[in-house]
């Protein structure tokens, strides 16, 4: 049985270390954008907006029905159908934002459903629209409980970009890849692999736990 090939993990990491840096400019992209879509999606869905709420069910439940790999497979293969070109890269942060915002907008809607119907009663009373206590008094209430789960979803939108690599981008588990086509060595690129993920998750969960600390 041979020993552990540090040699390939040596190699491999100035390789790793860009598609590090590449999966953290996808997640950072895609989050931006799904956290616009799934606000405004969480916001449609308890508001007094009837004719929009279907298709936003309709979106959440496809979202959370099928696996993100089959949604990124859908979104690079249906862009290009529709005369949008965009590169892989761009391709990627579409596909995550489109998966990440059907969680984030179940979210919000049971953020802002979870505060006191009390707090609407007396919004309404004092002449408030049903769109205007959404905005000004149960969004704002609602920030410190959405919080938490935003920023688990952040962590998940990470370890879901390592699908990406089927679609060639060369985010940190494709550059693994190349590497291990190359120098055949799978035990150590992929242990390097899982330290990597572990590094990255590790630092957002400190950042999760400074947040969540600073709003309490």
């Amino acid at each position: 049985m041979g020993g552990f090939d540090w040699g390939a993990i040596w190699y491999a990491a100035p390789y790793m270390a860009k598609g590090a840096l590449v999966t953290l400019q996808i997640s950072a992209c895609a989050m931006a954008l799904a956290t616009a879509i799934g606000l405004v999606l969480g916001l449609i869905s308890v508001s007094d907006l009837n004719l929009l709420k279907p298709p936003v069910r309709v979106y959440v439940y496809f979202i959370r029905g099928t696996p993100a790999l089959v949604q990124i497979f859908l979104v690079y293969f249906a862009l290009p159908r529709i005369g949008l070109e965009l590169s892989a890269f761009w391709s990627g942060v579409v596909a995550l934002a489109f998966n990440s915002a059907g969680f984030i907008a179940e979210i919000v809607r049971a953020g802002l459903q979870s505060i006191d119907s009390g707090q609407s009663e007396a919004a309404f009373s004092i002449g408030m629209t049903v769109r205007q206590s959404i905005l000004f008094i149960l969004l704002p209430q609602s920030l410190r409980r959405i919080t938490p789960p935003l920023t688990n979803e952040v962590i998940t939108l990470v370890k879901t970009s390592s699908l990406l690599s089927v679609i060639s981008i060369f985010e940190l588990t494709r550059s693994a890849q190349v590497i291990i086509a190359e120098r055949f060595v799978p035990f150590e690129l992929y242990f390097a692999l899982a330290v990597y993920y572990l590094v990255v998750i590790t630092l957002l969960s400190w950042c999760s736990e400074y947040i969540e600390a600073r709003l309490a």
